[in-house]
C-alpha cells in the first residue's frame, strides 16, 4: 500500500473520530513518522501531501534533514540531550520532548527565536516512558519562563501499546485536564494550545479525547 493510499484512510479516520464530539478535522496535525523508514519513503510521504514529518533519533533525522530538499516540518519527538541541541535547534519546527531544565537551558542558549516545545508528560507513570509527572508539570513551566527563547506550545503523552480503549481514554482525558489547568494560567510563554498525543495504534481515540497533533508511523509510512 502506498503512502497516498494510507493517508486517505487516515484522514478518513480522523473526520470518524471527529464527528463523534463535533470537531473539525482541519484542527488536527498529522506528523508522519519516518524514524524506520528509507529516504525515499519519506520523500514519498511528502509527495503525498504529509509536510510534518517526525523524527526519534538524531542520527536518521539529520541523515534525512541533509537528503532531502521538499520543503517540510520537522518534529523532533524523542529523547534529546542537551548536547544534542545545537545540532537540530535551527532544524526542526518543534521538540516534543522538553522534560528537564537543563534540556531548556540549552535550547534557550542555542535558539535565536522562541522554539515550540511540548513538554512530555508520562501520564501512565510507567517506568520505561521518559517524561514529568502530571503532578510536577505546572510548577515546571512556571521554572522555564526566565527562558526567553522556549515556548510551551502544548503537551505530549505517550500511552501504553494496550487493546484496553478505557485505559487509553484515561491517559489521554488526564493529559487533556492538564493542558486546561495551565491554559488557565495564562501564560504568556506557554500558551500551550496544542495536545501531542496518539500513535498508529490509538490515534483515533487520541483525536476524540482532544489531540490536536498525532504522530502516525507504520499506518501511514510504513509498507
Amino acid at each position: 500500500m502506498d503512502v497516498a493510499a494510507n493517508l486517505d484512510r487516515v484522514r478518513s479516520n480522523i473526520v470518524q473520530a471527529c464527528q463523534k464530539n463535533g470537531r473539525n478535522p482541519d484542527e488536527i496535525t498529522i506528523i508522519g513518522v519516518t524514524k524506520y523508514v528509507t529516504i525515499e519513503r519519506t520523500k514519498e510521504t511528502i509527495n503525498a501531501g504529509i509536510k510534518n514529518l517526525g523524527e526519534n533519533r538524531l542520527d536518521g533525522f539529520l541523515e534525512k534533514y541533509n537528503a532531502i530538499t521538499d520543503k517540510a516540518a520537522w518534529h523532533f519527538i524523542g529523547t534529546l540531550q542537551s548536547r544534542k541541541v545545537k545540532e537540530v535547534i535551527d532544524k526542526v519546527d518543534a521538540i516534543h520532548s522538553l522534560d528537564r531544565l537543563s534540556l531548556a537551558k540549552e535550547i534557550n542558549k542555542r535558539a535565536e527565536q522562541p522554539v515550540d516545545c511540548f513538554i512530555q508528560v508520562n501520564v501512565s507513570g510507567e517506568e520505561t516512558k521518559h517524561g514529568l509527572h502530571p503532578d510536577k508539570v505546572l510548577a515546571f513551566i512556571k521554572d522555564v519562563e526566565r527562558f526567553e527563547n522556549v515556548r510551551i506550545t502544548g503537551l505530549m503523552t505517550m500511552a501504553p501499546h494496550v487493546e484496553d480503549e478505557d485505559q487509553l481514554r484515561s491517559i489521554f482525558r488526564e493529559l487533556a485536564s492538564l493542558r486546561s489547568m495551565v491554559k488557565g494560567e495564562n501564560l504568556l510563554h506557554a500558551p500551550c494550545e496544542h495536545l501531542s498525543m496518539g500513535m498508529s495504534n490509538d490515534y483515533q481515540i487520541a483525536v476524540e479525547e482532544g489531540a490536536t497533533h498525532i504522530r502516525i508511523g507504520s499506518k501511514l509510512v510504513g509498507s
